[in-house]
């Protein structure tokens, strides 16, 4: 056995941790927790229990990676989003809970009754795809990416979550939907600028550069999509970007110019500017 109790193992991690990150005692807890294979309540019932040595050397291998930045999920390979556990690895980024505001402004346009064609535009880990699946069971979902990596991810994804009514193509953003149109468009693209990238470090450094930098000034991605969507896109249809917070009104701007209407901006729940949505003219 251990000669540290849980108690001690946490808390002597969290205080390595603290020099990097954010959340050292969660971080400390969810990597506790998978090296035990029990939930995080465990470490709160039982903290004087000391765990098995192979428990220990295991929590002791996950904490020194993550002392070099890498993130949790990749360390465990997978995140929880929208209730849904998700596969992720350095192929797909990391599904945010801000990303989930998307989900629920894209909700908010999709009858729950009514069968309908949806596309999800670089879909990566299929977080968001695999969301609207869930909640909109009658609708058809097309997600594309031009990773066949991360494709393989999120098809094992929605294999795992046992969801069915959504189609993975490869390609780059509206590329697959060739002689289709969608009652809605959502995408998270990359929307980091070059040099603030270059810039970053922890966490980012481990996630796909692709799938994070878009161009100059951020906006490229954002630019092609709007560029792309009403062509893909019903009388009326809507189109749901998220973006960075900084970009609000670029997004805005952008959307109008292309014709778009009924233009809004939403904020996340830190109070963020974080998506678009506009809809094609009817």
């Amino acid at each position: 056995m251990s000669a540290a109790t849980l108690r001690d193992l946490l808390a002597t991690a969290a205080r390595r941790l603290a020099e990097i990150s954010a959340t050292p005692r969660l971080d400390a807890e969810i990597l506790l927790a998978a090296a035990l294979d029990r939930p995080r309540s465990h470490l709160f019932a039982w903290p004087e229990r000391r765990p098995e040595p192979e428990q220990s050397d295991r929590f002791n291998a996950w904490l020194e990676r993550r002392l070099t930045g890498e993130p949790v999920a990749y360390i465990l390979g997978r995140r929880e989003f929208w209730s849904l556990e998700l596969e992720v690895t350095p192929d797909t980024l990391i599904p945010r809970p801000e990303t989930e505001r998307l989900v629920e402004l894209a909700l908010e346009r999709l009858p729950v009754d009514r069968a309908m064609a949806l596309a999800d535009l670089g879909a990566g880990s299929g977080a968001i795809a695999l969301a609207l699946a869930v909640e909109r069971p009658k609708a058809r979902i097309v997600a594309t990416d031009r990773s066949p990596a991360a494709l393989t991810v999120a098809r094992r994804n929605a294999h795992r979550s046992g969801i069915h009514n959504v189609e993975f193509r490869e390609g780059d953003w509206c590329e697959p939907l060739a002689g289709e149109r969608f009652d809605l468009i959502a995408s998270n693209p990359p929307y980091v600028a070059a040099a603030d990238f270059h810039q970053r470090r922890g966490e980012l450094r481990f996630e796909p550069q692709a799938a994070l930098v878009a161009g100059v000034d951020g906006l490229d991605a954002l630019r092609i999509i709007i560029a792309q969507a009403p062509d893909h896109l019903k009388p009326s249809g809507w189109l749901l970007l998220e973006h960075g917070y900084d970009q609000g009104e670029a997004a805005l701007t952008l959307l109008r110019e292309r014709g778009f209407v009924a233009v809004s901006d939403h904020r996340d729940a830190a109070g963020i500017s974080r998506t678009s949505c506009g809809r094609w003219r009817a």
